[in-house]
């Protein structure tokens, strides 16, 4: 079991936002301060739950696969997709260079 937390002081807050770079006005520490005590006392209270006996869990959802099954069927002849090509050259489609040479 976890024993009780204490609640995040000001200061430890104002740290975390300066080690994350945040810019905050004492308004929104104020705020960020409730809202972190705020989760830590609802995670207080989830640990208090017994889980024993609840196996070890990597996926909350089923997983299920979306796709299809790959079949193998005929494909197009390459002298009809070379026909479609703007440019083909000893049976490949040419293309310009778009990395340096020519």
């Amino acid at each position: 079991m976890i024993a009780a937390m204490p609640g995040l002081s000001r200061s430890d807050v104002e740290h975390v936002a300066h080690l994350a770079r945040l810019g905050l006005t004492d308004d929104e520490l104020t705020l960020l301060q409730g809202q972190l005590n705020h989760i830590l006392e609802q995670y207080a209270k989830l640990a208090e739950l017994p889980t024993d006996d609840i196996p070890p869990t990597a996926q909350t959802i089923e997983l299920e696969n979306i796709l299809r099954e790959d079949l193998v069927i005929p494909s197009l002849p390459v002298e009809a997709v070379l026909a479609n090509a703007p440019d083909s050259a000893g049976g490949y489609i040419v293309v310009p260079a778009i990395l340096g040479g020519e």
